[in-house]
């Protein structure tokens, strides 16, 4: 039986008038660590203790799974009878797992999952204290927010790699309708395409405001303005690698976006403790614009009680988005055991909670509630480090930016039910050009990615981490039956406590996004 063992510790934490950002790097690793395994002990329970079948049902029907190696089989609603009472194969699949040589290694599946999370959306997390807080103590409550949050999302990564492997589903939508059905298969569908377009259109800002200060470098930032760079960069470099049929060539590109990352989270760091920017005499200070100067107040811990936290938990249910793809990194993991996937899951989550925990105490601790969507846009342009960090970041974005374009894009020809055969290279480009056009024309009017982030966390992907997953492991187990096991029956009222806080973040995080 797969189960995790837990030591437990004694921890003291004392308050010091030391920079917080020195009290980062244990506590914070190990606090996301407690939670994750704390979230994921309840699913270290094997498929045995998943459901107990009867004596009859260890003899597989007609109607069973028959043939549970073909991992593309997409199962219906009525099915779920038959994953329940299924033969000993799909108890061998769930718990042991396979080896194949074709399918991505722990260390693999754990890089590509951290690169997957730790996006642009880590830039924008500082914004998000400076919603309710402008002392440095209010970094504290955030980034335990920050790791609260980061361990939900995980146990919810996890519970989706679960069902996937009791219902066979290969993906977010196959899982759907294994679970609630063919009918309103529409519902997640539609979700995940506005929020690959929410995320198209903050790569599109963040490229933006990326190149502004990249022109400020050498002179042109106020001659070229942002809306002629987001039109200049869109029409000379994203549309031509949008209207590319074979994308292949631009993954290897894709790999530069945690490094790019890495780069900007240590730049950071360097300029908070150089003191770059401090009052009253830091070396960049007076090359930035008053309005993103270091600005510090009394609103510390305390004010994390303010609805205007919710902003920041919206920021991060986008930042942590990545459950669409949680049943392709379960059925591509080698030797796929539920113990194997939840190492991935704590182990990729672990380091994502400690990079956004750094990003986020560095880049307030620097500015404050000054904070910008963007925290970049915060630094100087003359600031020749974070100047390359600029250039790395933007650099990663627009050969990743075809690769997410394409998902969006084929996410909308898929909800308007575009038949294959239909989706012509002319017919691929006519659509490029009208979602490019869209998202370009939005980036012009809106300025602030930060809303961006917020708005679509707390409306899309509140739904697609905490509510949908729940709502599939909920009717899931209900469809088993007394075959159910009490773990599993016990387990269902934690996911509905999760989707609870779900909606209950998406409709206050909506509002104050609004509001900001």
């Amino acid at each position: 039986t797969n189960k995790i063992a837990l030591d437990s510790h004694q921890t003291k934490f004392t308050m010091t008038t030391k920079p917080v950002v020195r009290l980062l790097p244990r506590s914070t690793g190990f606090l996301a660590t407690v939670l994750l395994i704390l979230s994921l002990s309840l699913t270290s329970c094997d498929a045995r203790s998943a459901f107990v079948p009867k004596k009859s049902s260890l003899v597989p029907s007609k109607s069973g799974l028959a043939n549970v190696k073909n991992t593309n089989l997409a199962i219906s609603s009525s099915s779920i009878t038959d994953v329940a009472t299924s033969s000993r194969e799909l108890l061998s699949k769930v718990n042991n797992g396979g080896a194949d040589s074709s399918k991505s290694s722990l260390s693999t599946a754990v890089f590509n999952l951290v690169k997957g999370i730790v996006g642009v959306g880590v830039l924008s997390l500082p914004a998000g204290v400076a919603a309710f807080g402008d002392a440095k103590s209010a970094i504290l409550p955030a980034i335990l927010l920050i790791t609260i949050a980061g361990a939900l999302s995980g146990y919810n990564f996890s519970l989706m790699g679960r069902i996937c492997a009791l219902t066979s589903a290969t993906s977010y939508s196959t899982a759907w309708k294994a679970t609630i059905g063919a009918s309103t298969s529409w519902i997640p569908a539609i979700t995940v395409t506005l929020m690959t377009f929410s995320a198209v259109l903050a790569y599109s800002m963040v490229l933006a405001e990326t190149f502004v200060g990249i022109a400020g470098m050498v002179g042109l930032g106020d001659l070229l303005g942002r809306t002629r760079i987001l039109i200049g960069l869109t029409c000379s470099t994203l549309l031509p690698l949008c209207l590319m049929k074979d994308l292949k060539s631009l993954a290897p590109f894709s790999l530069l976006g945690i490094v790019g990352m890495l780069l900007t989270v240590g730049s950071m760091g360097v300029r908070y403790f150089d003191g770059s920017y401090k009052f009253p005499d830091g070396k960049f200070l007076s090359q930035v614009a008053d309005n993103l100067k270091p600005a510090f107040g009394t609103a510390g811990a305390s004010a994390v009680v303010s609805p205007k936290a919710f902003v920041l938990l919206g920021m991060l249910s986008t930042a942590y988005m990545a459950h669409f793809n949680a049943p392709k990194f379960y059925t591509e993991l080698e030797d796929n055991t539920i113990a194997r996937y939840n190492k991935l899951v704590i182990t990729s989550f672990g380091i994502s909670i400690a990079i956004f925990c750094m990003a986020t105490a560095l880049g307030f601790g620097t500015f404050g509630k000054a904070c910008a969507g963007f925290v970049l846009s915060n630094y100087a342009s003359k600031d020749s480090l974070i100047g390359l960090s600029r250039i790395a970041v933007a650099f990663s974005l627009i050969f990743t930016y075809p690769l997410v374009f394409v998902g969006c894009r084929d996410g909308v020809m898929d909800v308007l039910h575009i038949p294959s055969e239909k989706r012509t290279n002319a017919y691929l480009n006519k659509v490029t050009f009208a979602i490019l056009g869209a998202i370009t024309a939005v980036a012009m009017v809106l300025d602030d990615v930060s809303f961006v982030l917020s708005f679509g966390g707390a409306t899309l992907g509140n739904a697609l981490i905490y509510v949908i997953p729940a709502l599939m492991f909920r009717k899931m187990v209900q469809d088993m039956g007394e075959k159910a096991s009490s773990s599993l029956q016990k387990e269902v009222y934690f996911t509905n406590f999760s989707c609870v806080i779900g909606v209950v973040m998406g409709v206050i995080g909506t509002q104050m996004a609004l509001k900001q």
